[in-house]
């Protein structure tokens, strides 16, 4: 028998199923800005979320916790994963079957190690109940720093907690705080060159919890290097 689903403990019901192959590559890169999921510390613990869950890049970086459920042909019993978002399933409103990421459907796009960890793969699609739960990352936040001598792009990731990144504030040394406008998925950017400044950072995460990284960035830093700060 599958897990049975409770209403009112803080899971809800969706459907789950998988892309790419067990080697993982389909699932690196994104909609939500990440790059090679492996070097940034996601492995293949990840999911691409449909429309109704992805909140367009808002929720790039939460976890979930996901069990097959009334499914006893396909579930394997007890079996539970962790996984991070990372990727979009997009909507495909060209077809009326098997459409499972068009609105208003709750739906998560397996990497396929995660989905054989919950039902035999011949299964294609299950219902599941997932519910969020805080992210357990190794070491600090990272910053990645892109963009041009007038304006600052960083790619904000592996972060803890709650794992959702909805508000970045940035200062240069020779800056007051500044927010930052969310470009797609977890990249930030704010209109303003901070080249041969350090540099800090105050990422907020959707419950409001708030961690601050002086000069985290040195000032001689340079495009396309990444640097650590505190997580939560």
């Amino acid at each position: 028998m599958g897990f049975e689903f409770k209403a009112g403990d803080g899971w809800d019901l969706a459907h789950a199923t998988f892309y790419g192959d067990m080697s993982g590559q389909e699932t690196m890169q994104g909609a939500c800005g990440y790059g090679d999921l492996f070097k940034q510390g996601y492995g293949l613990e990840t999911t691409a979320l449909s429309t109704a869950l992805f909140n367009e890049g808002a929720t790039c970086g939460a976890c979930f916790e996901i069990k097959c459920v009334d499914d006893p042909q396909w579930c394997y019993n007890g079996a539970t994963i962790k996984v991070t978002a990372t990727n979009f399933c997009p909507p495909d409103y060209t077809k009326t079957e098997g459409v499972w990421c068009n609105p208003p459907q709750k739906h998560f796009d397996l990497s396929m190690p995660m989905f054989v960890k919950l039902a035999y793969y011949k299964a294609g699609i299950i219902p599941v109940a997932y519910r969020r739960v805080p992210c357990i990352k190794t070491g600090g936040i990272k910053f990645e720093m892109k963009g041009n001598a007038y304006w600052t792009l960083v790619l904000v990731y592996n972060v803890g907690g709650d794992g959702d990144v909805v508000d970045v504030k940035v200062k240069g040394t020779r800056t007051n705080w500044m927010t930052m406008q969310r470009n797609w998925g977890q990249n930030w950017q704010v209109s303003m060159g901070l080249v041969g400044q350090g540099v800090s950072f105050q990422v907020t995460t959707s419950d409001g919890k708030m961690v601050e990284s002086d000069n985290v960035v040195q000032a001689n830093w340079k495009f396309g290097q990444t640097y650590e700060g505190r997580n939560f």
